[in-house]
């Protein structure tokens, strides 16, 4: 799964505007299936892209870009604020051309790594029950993830919302 060539690079690596690029072409399929209910996400992606870049110590900190030599294959983000009970995993998407290499899947590895670091305690994530983000919602519990919470809620009010959670070993832990 891992690539040699892989690796996770800070998103001041990358010009403003990248990160909202990737992700919106990671989306461009979701968007021409309803796109009159996730037309409001790109002001979304947007102001995430506008964030990192302007708050390179805080927000941008918690971004970055995954690049196969030096093409952006994709990014993930996370968010440390509500530990140390747990963190957010935030953005998580991978260009189309780029998926079914696992991609997706390091990326979370390496933001789980980044919570664990910190010191949180547990991971969490939301996803859409959308058919879209069944391959997400796959992977995620294939890491371990188990749902603790469905909600009404999201962009698209025919699929509800599913929270889940992974409690993280600290890291003097030992394998098991």
């Amino acid at each position: 799964m891992e690539s040699p060539d892989l690796s996770f690079a800070p998103a001041s690596d990358f010009p403003p505007g990248t990160l909202a690029d990737i992700i919106g072409r990671s989306y461009a399929g979701l968007l021409a299936q309803g796109p009159d209910a996730w037309k409001d996400e790109r002001r979304k992606w947007e102001d995430f892209d506008r964030d990192a870049y302007a708050y390179p110590d805080t927000v941008g900190q918690c971004v970055f870009v995954t690049r196969l030599g030096d093409e952006p294959v994709g990014l993930a983000s996370f968010d440390p604020r509500p530990g140390p009970a747990y963190g957010i995993v935030g953005q998580n998407c991978v260009l189309p051309e780029f998926r079914g290499h696992g991609y997706g899947k390091l990326q979370v590895l390496e933001v789980l790594r980044r919570l664990g670091d910190r010191g949180l305690k547990a991971a969490r994530v939301t996803t859409s029950g959308h058919p879209f983000f069944a391959p997400a919602l796959r992977m995620y519990r294939s890491l371990g993830f188990k749902d603790i919470r469905r909600r009404y809620g999201g962009p698209d009010p025919r699929y509800r919302l599913i929270e889940l959670e992974l409690v993280l070993k600290s890291p003097s832990e030992p394998d098991r």
